[in-house]
């Protein structure tokens, strides 16, 4: 297990946006500079964190429900129940999941990530996404990459740049064997186009760098991939068991993609 020494130094003076995504959650692992942001943003931002993260549990879910028994989530952010881990092992107890992230917050609290079944494995990665070859390399130490692995990347990319996202993408995906899955959210006002240059212009003032993408600007996350249906769709409209979610307006695009 990578996690460096956990007795960490955290700058509360700073924002950061795994502890404002925390605050929209309701969580409480925050302060009020986080708090701050996610005040400045609008209302309806919760209940699109709420419903990004309904959508995790569902796909998740379906995929180990379908014999997935692998999974590297990059971004993990703050722990909160249930975790991946918690959802798949649920249904598969030999699963295992290797969770990566670079904030020093979460690695304060990756013990909650490491609540493994006796069957199953659970490990935390203090990693950057900017550097996929490193993550790929600590994470081949507890999963095999001869079998599929399910890859998720859920609200991360757009924290990063055009010249970045697209390229980490592609490094992450081609490292993975057929059969292997991507699973994705990404940040978008194309359901609120009255909040155009708002949402970015809250983190902005906070120093956060926010990139949001429209659906054709996420489209090529999944080029050489095969969408599954319902494909590539806003975050209440992707599921595939009874009952579907209440189709509500999402500020995140969301799909799954099967590597041939």
């Amino acid at each position: 297990m990578l996690t460096g020494d956990s007795r960490v130094d955290i700058d509360t003076s700073k924002p950061h946006p795994a502890r404002v995504y925390d605050w929209l959650l309701g969580g409480s692992t925050n302060y009020p500079v986080d708090e701050k942001v996610g005040a400045a943003l609008p209302e309806e931002t919760r209940g699109n964190a709420a419903r990004n993260r309904a959508f995790i549990h569902r796909a998740t879910g379906w995929l180990a429900k379908n014999g997935i028994a692998q999974y590297l989530d990059i971004g993990t952010g703050i722990p909160t129940e249930p975790n991946i881990h918690q959802v798949v092992q649920a249904i598969a107890p030999d699963a295992r999941v290797v969770y990566a992230d670079n904030d020093p917050i979460v690695l304060q609290h990756s013990e909650a990530l490491l609540t493994s079944t006796r069957e199953g494995v659970t490990r935390f990665l203090h990693a950057d996404v900017r550097q996929p070859a490193s993550i790929l390399e600590h994470a081949g130490e507890v999963l095999d990459f001869d079998r599929p692995v399910a890859l998720s990347l859920f609200a991360l990319l757009h924290f990063l740049p055009d010249d970045e996202a697209y390229g980490i993408v592609r490094a992450l995906v081609e490292a993975l064997p057929s059969g292997s899955f991507l699973l994705l959210s990404h940040g978008t006002v194309d359901e609120h186009p009255e909040w155009e240059g708002k949402v970015e212009a809250a983190y902005e003032q906070a120093a956060i760098p926010l990139r949001l993408r429209t659906r054709s600007e996420v489209v090529p996350f999944f080029k050489g991939l095969e969408l599954v249906a319902p494909g590539l769709v806003s975050a209440t409209e992707w599921y595939q068991e009874d009952p579907a979610p209440a189709l509500e307006r999402s500020g995140f695009h969301v799909g799954v993609a099967q590597v041939p």
